[in-house]
C-alpha cells in the first residue's frame, strides 16, 4: 500500500501562497466523498501551528463543546476548558479576544455536518469573521464532501458567508499518470483499474492491497461482502433524498438513456420535471452534460461522470440479483464493453492533450457518431480517430479508417479548406507502423504506455 502523499502539489502550492500572504486568509475546500480533502490539509497543516477540528453527524451542543475543547487545548485556556457555552455565537464571541497575534489556522472538516444541525452557525460565523477574525492572522479552512450544502450554504451569493473567503477549491481526482502510482499492476490492469474506480485516493488503496484487477474485482465489487457493492447506496444518501428516484435515473443513463426526455421516461417523470434531478447529480459531480464539438450544442446527452459509479450501474446493479445469490460469475468478455466506452473516454480527455491537441471532444449526428475530434482553428487541421478496445489488423484497421473518411463528410466545419487526418486507438494495432506510413494516426497500449512513461 502506498505511504508518500501522490500529486496535490498545484493544490498544496496555492495554500502555501495563501499562507504567505498577509492579513486574514478564508479557504473553502470541496469535493467527492473519498477524495483526499482531510489528507491534503494534513499534509499541508503538517508543520504549522492551529487547529484542525473534524465534524460529524451529532447534535450542534455536542459539537461546540468539542470544537471548544480543541481551542482551549490550542490556546492553553484552562478557564475555557471548564466554560458551560450554549451555542456558537457565545463561543465565537468568548474567542475573538483571545486570538493568537501569529499566523494559526483553524480548519473544520466536514463543515456541512454543522450546517446540518445548526443552520445559525453560517450568521454566527458570518459575525465572527466581521468582528474578529477579519482582524487577525487567522487561516480559516472549511471544508466539505456535501457539494450541494457547501455550494448553496457556503459559496452561493445567498450565504451570509459570500464575499468573504479569499479562496476556493474543488478537490477533483487524480489524472491516471498519478492514480497508476498506488498500485503495482502490469499497465494494462493499471489502466483498467483507472476506468473503474476513477482517480480517487480511497479507492486506489483500496485495490493496493490486491497483486492485480480480477481479484480485486470479484472480492470488493461483486461479493455481496465487498467494500465497493454497497457504495452507491451510501454516497448518494448521505448527500440526497429521494434515493430510488436517483438511482433509477444512473441505472437510465448507464442503461443508454442519455437524453432528458428519454431519462425522464424511463423513471416516471414527466417534461422538464426530471431537469433538476440532472442538475443535483450534476453538482456532485455524478453525471454531465456532453455536447457534441463541431455539432448542435442543443443535442446534448448525460453521461455518468464518476467512473466507479459507472461501473456499478453498468455491471454490479445490473447484476445484483445474481451477486446476491452468489450464482455471478465474472469474465473478461462481461467487462470489454465497459471498458471499451471508458477506453474511449480516458483517450479522448487525457492521452490526446498529452500529445498537444487542445481542443477534442466527440461527435454525433444523426445516429452517426465519432468517438475522437480534435480541432487546429489556426491550421484549419480536423483529426477524426475511432477507440476500440480490440486487437484490430491492419484490414480492419483500414476498414475503421474508410468509415472514418465516410462520416467526415457530414461535419461542415471549413469544407473545401480543411486538413484531414485519420487515425485509430486500439487495445493492439498489428501492422501499425506501416499504417503510419500511409499517413494515418495509429495508437495502441504500448504507444500510450510510452507517452505516459516519458520524462
Amino acid at each position: 500500500m502506498i505511504s508518500h502523499f501522490v500529486n496535490r502539489t498545484r493544490q498544496l502550492a496555492v495554500l502555501d501562497e495563501e499562507w504567505s500572504r498577509r492579513g486574514p486568509r478564508f479557504i473553502v475546500l470541496y469535493g467527492r466523498r473519498r477524495i483526499g480533502k482531510t489528507r491534503l490539509l494534513v499534509e499541508f497543516f503538517r508543520d504549522k501551528s492551529g487547529v484542525f477540528y473534524v465534524a460529524d453527524d451529532t447534535p450542534a451542543r455536542l459539537q461546540t463543546r468539542r470544537f471548544r475543547e480543541k481551542m482551549a487545548q490550542y490556546l492553553n485556556d484552562p478557564l475555557l476548558a471548564r466554560l458551560e457555552i450554549k451555542d456558537w455565537g457565545e463561543l465565537f464571541e468568548y474567542l475573538s479576544d483571545r486570538l493568537p497575534r501569529k499566523r494559526f489556522y483553524i480548519a473544520i472538516d466536514e463543515f456541512p455536518y454543522l450546517l446540518k444541525n445548526d443552520m445559525s452557525i453560517l450568521s454566527q460565523m458570518q459575525r465572527w469573521w466581521d468582528e474578529s477574525l477579519s482582524r487577525s492572522s487567522v487561516f480559516l479552512v472549511l471544508s466539505g464532501s456535501m457539494l450541494g450544502l457547501m455550494s448553496e450554504s457556503v459559496l452561493s451569493y445567498a450565504s451570509p458567508l459570500y464575499g468573504r473567503r479569499t479562496r476556493d477549491l474543488l478537490l477533483e481526482p487524480l489524472r491516471f499518470e498519478d492514480a497508476r502510482q498506488f498500485v503495482k499492476y502490469p499497465f494494462e490492469d493499471a489502466l483498467k483499474l483507472y476506468l473503474t474506480v476513477g482517480g480517487v485516493p480511497e479507492y486506489l488503496l483500496r485495490a493496493s492491497e490486491y497483486s492485480g484487477i480480477m481479484d480485486f474485482l470479484r472480492r470488493e465489487f461483486f461479493d455481496k461482502m465487498g467494500y465497493f457493492y454497497r457504495e452507491p447506496f451510501y454516497m448518494v444518501s448521505q448527500d440526497l433524498r429521494e434515493m430510488r428516484t436517483y438511482f433509477a435515473i444512473l441505472d437510465a443513463i448507464a442503461r443508454g438513456n442519455t437524453r432528458p426526455t428519454r431519462i425522464g421516461n424511463y423513471v416516471g417523470i414527466e417534461g422538464r420535471s426530471i431537469y433538476p434531478y440532472l442538475q443535483a447529480l450534476s453538482r456532485l459531480g455524478l453525471v454531465e452534460r456532453e455536447t457534441p464539438l463541431l455539432g448542435d450544442s442543443r443535442r446534448g446527452v448525460y453521461v455518468i461522470r464518476d467512473s466507479m459509479f459507472a461501473f456499478w450501474f453498468s455491471l454490479v446493479y445490473a447484476n445484483r440479483q445474481a451477486i446476491e445469490q452468489e450464482s455471478f460469475e465474472l469474465s473478461e468478455d462481461l467487462l470489454t464493453p465497459y471498458y471499451g466506452h471508458m477506453f474511449e473516454r480516458f483517450v479522448r480527455r487525457e492521452f490526446f492533450p498529452r500529445l498537444g491537441h487542445t481542443m477534442v471532444g466527440r461527435w454525433w449526428h444523426r445516429g452517426e457518431k465519432i468517438d475522437i475530434v480534435s480541432v487546429d482553428e489556426k491550421e484549419a487541421k480536423l483529426v477524426l480517430v475511432e477507440c476500440k478496445w480490440s486487437r484490430l489488423t491492419k484490414s480492419e484497421a483500414h476498414s475503421v479508417i474508410a468509415r472514418l473518411q465516410h462520416k467526415a463528410e457530414k461535419i461542415s466545419w471549413r469544407r473545401g479548406s480543411r486538413r484531414e487526418l485519420y487515425g485509430v486507438v486500439a487495445r493492439r494495432v498489428l501492422g501499425k507502423n506501416e499504417l503510419r506510413r500511409n499517413g494515418y494516426l495509429v495508437y495502441d497500449l504500448r504507444d500510450i504506455r510510452s507517452v505516459f512513461e516519458a520524462v
